[in-house]
């Protein structure tokens, strides 16, 4: 534990204290926010980030640890377990160097070696590896093992068994196999080509002809090829110099000079085999699998990064909110929804061709308008959102003090065809759900977007790639990191927002629904005791992040943990001279009851007029929302219906190593037009020059 815990504060440049804290508070069940909340006199005030890189590789160094404990009690079991191998294998770290280690020792499949191992050839291999013979011929001395039983019919057949032996023990060598893995690693080439002679211009024409040495391979570029070589659009291959790479094989294996022996030049064969047949293919599939695996958590990390400011967007409050999901044949679904999102009205409308029943929605939409007085239209940014943006431009022209703004209407569909859904509005259509999803999004994204699948909220790369057990669980911590940092009235929230909260689960987060439709709503916090399932653990985990706006006790619609009250007394009381971050996290919440740390963003950009790409004019300076951030660059929203790249090289005056380092989803940036492809739908933008 010892070595563990001095492992992970070197490796992520913590304090050994607060790393001995942490590791202690997640072995007692404490879940992330909980301790980034509310034990930063334990860890030193770390961010839920840290805190969950410290459990993620918390969690990889005990699973290595496992993994050693497996490879020594196998060994051991064969009899094979030295002192010296008990310390390599200690000293291993990385799972790769450990597998390394154990590979001689692995029951293998029957190999060419071990056919030749059957046969009895192993002692011919032994001393022919040993190159020690100074004199004679290799025919002469394999002749003692030729064994027509055995199907050794040859002096020949039993070199080349011997030869099999020795390429298998060199290819089993963990020492060789760091070495070359390190060259390939260092100095080696991935390299794509197109599949066919005569390829179709795909998306893939990138990679048609593409090398790249490994270390200056970026991420994005890994996956595109990836897909490529899945969809069979590329070809792909691991280069290395063939000849650095045996030569260091060689250095190894052979004797040279005054100790160079008869079978030298038979070793020096079958390090050749080994290299080419064995170990080379055996690395190109880890080079490639490491490459991959490098990728995807950067992907990962960046769909997590993304996530964050989409979910933590500034609410539109206080507004009723009229939702539009376009369609063109099937009509536009239309939902209002007051302040709180409750639903008032739904129908639809047929503004878009090829029905063109403009003035009938006009008169319908005004109606509803006027008499829920909606404040804001929310349109869905699907098919037919550009029509239907004119359209609710030009009728807005005539509703003074109603705007509208183009919502990201990823994962409505999926959210409108759920069990949450049917089971939310029975009665309605799955079209008509996935409008009022649309208007709630405007008014409280968190929590409208916490009922989707995080991967199907739209901000990530190449998502459906990723391995889904980890993007599950990077997404689910993200989501609920916002959840915790912005706080659940427990009278509102649905189930799907409560399963967020730290400690509850969506057992438990039905079960205080269930409590609050058959008791009322709840009044304290102390009531939260009552729900089934909540023991005090779950208690202790998730009291601090649920807000009772109804309760008598002010403090129990703020951030201060009930074990905390008589702490926050004392501060009323002017008698606490304590300045820990708890207390001042304590005086935050005691100076804002209630406070939603979203309120603190640059508001939400709502709009009264519309424009068009064919209105975009190179050298045009517009202000608009970043919307997604990826590898190479941000996508912005300057309000055409075609988002806008913005290359990472136009960023900054400065040398940008990743885009997130500029911008991140949400902000609200000035950008310069560079250029419009109408026809590829492509329009590229400058930060750095606007500025």
């Amino acid at each position: 534990m010892e070595k563990l815990i001095g492992q992970l504060a070197a490796e992520l440049k913590l304090n050994i204290t607060h790393v001995t804290n942490v590791v202690n508070l997640i072995d007692e069940g404490n879940t992330i926010p909980f301790i980034a909340r509310y034990r930063k006199e334990l860890h030193g005030s770390m961010d839920d980030t840290v805190l969950r890189d410290l459990a993620d590789r918390l969690q990889y160094l005990r699973n290595m640890d496992k993994r050693r404990e497996e490879i020594i009690a196998s060994i051991d079991s064969q009899g094979k377990l030295t002192d010296e191998l008990r310390a390599a294998i200690a000293e291993a770290t990385t799972l790769a160097k450990l597998e390394d280690i154990y590979r001689p020792y692995k029951q293998k499949r029957r190999t060419r070696a071990t056919i030749a191992r059957e046969k009895g050839l192993e002692p011919l291999a032994q001393l022919l590896f040993a190159q020690e013979l100074k004199q004679g011929n290799l025919t002469e001395l394999a002749e003692p093992y030729i064994d027509a039983e055995k199907g050794v019919e040859s002096s020949e057949d039993a070199l080349a068994g011997a030869s099999d032996i020795i390429a298998e023990d060199i290819s089993d060598n963990a020492a060789i196999r760091d070495a070359l893995r390190t060259e390939v690693n260092q100095y080696g080439t991935l390299t794509s080509k197109a599949a066919d002679k005569e390829p179709a211009d795909t998306v893939y024409r990138l990679y048609y002809d593409f090398s790249e040495t490994l270390p200056n391979l970026q991420s994005h570029r890994i996956l595109a090829i990836n897909r490529g070589e899945k969809e069979k659009v590329l070809t792909v291959s691991i280069n290395a110099n063939d000849a650095e790479c045996l030569k260091l094989i060689k250095r190894k294996v052979l004797k040279t000079g005054s100790a160079f022996s008869i079978s030298t030049e038979f070793v020096g064969t079958a390090a050749e085999d080994a290299y080419t047949r064995l170990i080379f293919p055996s690395i190109e599939r880890e080079t490639r699998t490491a490459l991959t695996d490098m990728a995807a958590e950067q992907a990962i990390k960046m769909f997590g990064v993304n996530l964050k400011p989409t979910l933590m967007q500034p609410p539109v409050k206080g507004m009723p909110t009229m939702g539009f999901d376009p369609a063109y044949r099937t009509g536009c679904k239309i939902a209002v929804v007051d302040e709180l999102g409750k639903v008032l009205e739904t129908g639809v409308v047929y503004p878009t061709m090829p029905h063109n029943k403009t003035a009938e929605a006009t008169r319908t939409l005004t109606r509803m308008i006027k008499q829920h007085g909606v404040k804001a239209v929310a349109i869905g940014n699907g098919t037919a959102s550009k029509e239907s943006e004119i359209f609710v431009a030009e009728m807005l022209k005539n509703l003074p003090g109603v705007s509208y703004m183009v919502v990201n209407e990823a994962g409505a569909s999926v959210y409108s065809a759920s069990k949450l859904a049917a089971k939310e509005f029975p009665e309605l259509d799955v079209s008509l759900r996935s409008a009022i999803s649309i208007a709630r999004r405007l008014q409280d994204p968190l929590a409208e977007l916490v009922k989707i699948d995080p991967k199907s909220i739209g901000v990530g790369q190449y998502q459906h790639d990723m391995p889904p057990a980890r993007l599950d669980e990077t997404l689910t911590g993200v989501v609920e990191d916002c959840v915790n940092s912005v706080g659940v009235d427990i009278n509102s929230a649905s189930s799907a927002l409560l399963t967020y909260v730290a400690g509850l689960t969506s057992s438990t987060a039905s079960n205080i629904v269930a409590y609050r439709e058959e008791n009322g709503k709840f009044t304290s916090r102390a009531q939260i005791k009552k729900v089934p399932k909540i023991g005090p653990k779950a208690y202790e985990q998730c009291a601090g992040f649920l807000r009772i706006p109804e309760s008598k006790n002010v403090l129990d619609n703020t951030g201060v943990h009930p074990e905390s009250y008589a702490i926050a007394k004392s501060i009323l009381d002017g008698t606490c001279t304590d300045n820990s971050p708890t207390i001042a996290d304590i005086k935050k919440e005691l100076a804002k009851p209630g406070r939603d740390p979203r309120d603190e963003l640059p508001p939400t950009m709502l709009r009264t007029d519309v424009m068009d790409m064919k209105d975009l004019k190179v050298g045009m300076t517009m202000r608009g929302t970043v919307r997604n951030v990826i590898d190479f660059g941000a996508f912005i929203d300057i309000g055409v219906h075609q988002d806008g790249l913005v290359h990472v090289s136009e960023l900054a005056n400065k040398f940008v190593k990743h885009p997130g380092e500029i911008v991140k989803v949400g902000d609200v940036v000035d950008v310069t037009v560079l250029g419009v492809d109408a026809g590829k739908k492509r329009i590229s933008l400058s930060m750095k020059q606007a500025k």
